[in-house]
């Protein structure tokens, strides 16, 4: 099956300049300067298409293997998502690593400020938030987006304070995400700036530290809560030890001091989520 609407067949150069074009994007520096990030394969893109992304063009496999991406391709159609069918070389060098892709989006990247993460969680009555600071590998903060996504949390926000800005557009933490990235309201800022807005949000604040004194189990993740995780190297900067904020711990009962930062905020996630599922009757905190 070749693409629909696209003119005088599939492309075939890795030379095109649609695809190089395309392949800029798998560069931090040509998602920041265009304003655009990829999303490879099937689910991923299908996901991108539910959660309203805006897709600027689809690649698609000039055959296309299966129900699901046939039956995106007619969707992307009919949303009026232009088409380019590729082959050969232009097909192999826009698959992400070693998976063959079928389908490879050029999406316009959200806004990844507070103030967007704010109007999106404005009219959740308790909602729950994650923040990642100095997340040092892209496929972990996509790993915990799709941990965030999986139990109902409102949103993520990735916190700079030693190190350098995370990027949820990088194409490990889109894939890890499955597409998630897209469909969870995200905000990327400096750690002083992250703990003003969510104290005069009037968030609980609970951290996660190796050395904490109150097990995660004890702590209310009911309400208005954000659970604060940080970088494996160094763990959470200074910022988070503040009174108001609650540091719980993770007990370790093997030789390994510390889950690795996505398992870490899967756990967490899930006990919020049991927490308010087990007594959804009850007032916030």
């Amino acid at each position: 099956m070749t693409a629909p609407g696209t003119p005088g067949g599939a492309i075939t150069s890795a030379a095109n300049p649609r695809v190089r074009g395309a392949l800029d994007l798998r560069d931090r520096r040509g998602r920041e300067r265009t304003g655009r990030l990829l999303v490879d394969g099937v689910r991923e893109v299908s996901r991108a298409l539910e959660a309203g992304a805006v897709l600027v063009e689809a690649f698609v496999g000039a055959e296309p293997r299966g129900a699901e991406a046939v039956a995106l391709v007619s969707r992307l159609v009919a949303a009026g998502v232009p088409l380019v069918a590729v082959a050969g070389a232009a097909e192999a060098r826009l698959a992400y690593g070693d998976r063959r892709s079928e389908v490879v989006a050029v999406v316009a990247a959200p806004p990844l400020d507070l103030a967007h993460l704010e109007q999106a969680i404005a009219r959740t009555a308790d909602p729950l938030l994650v923040v990642v600071e100095d997340a040092e590998k892209p496929g972990n903060l996509g790993a915990i987006i799709r941990s965030a996504d999986g139990a109902g949390a409102a949103g993520l926000l990735a916190a700079t304070g030693r190190g350098p800005a995370a990027d949820p557009w990088n194409p490990n933490a889109v894939r890890a995400s499955v597409g998630g990235v897209l469909g969870t309201p995200l905000a990327v800022a400096p750690t002083d700036e992250v703990l003003a807005w969510l104290r005069r949000l009037r968030f609980r604040i609970v951290a996660a530290r190796v050395e904490a004194a109150t097990d995660y189990r004890r702590a209310d993740l009911r309400g208005r809560v954000a659970i604060v995780v940080g970088s494996e190297a160094r763990g959470l900067g200074p910022a988070w030890a503040a009174g108001d904020v609650v540091a719980v711990r993770l007990p370790m009962r093997g030789r390994a001091d510390s889950l690795n930062v996505s398992a870490a905020a899967a756990v967490l996630l899930y006990e919020a989520l049991r927490q308010r599922e087990a007594d959804p009757g009850a007032p916030a905190p």
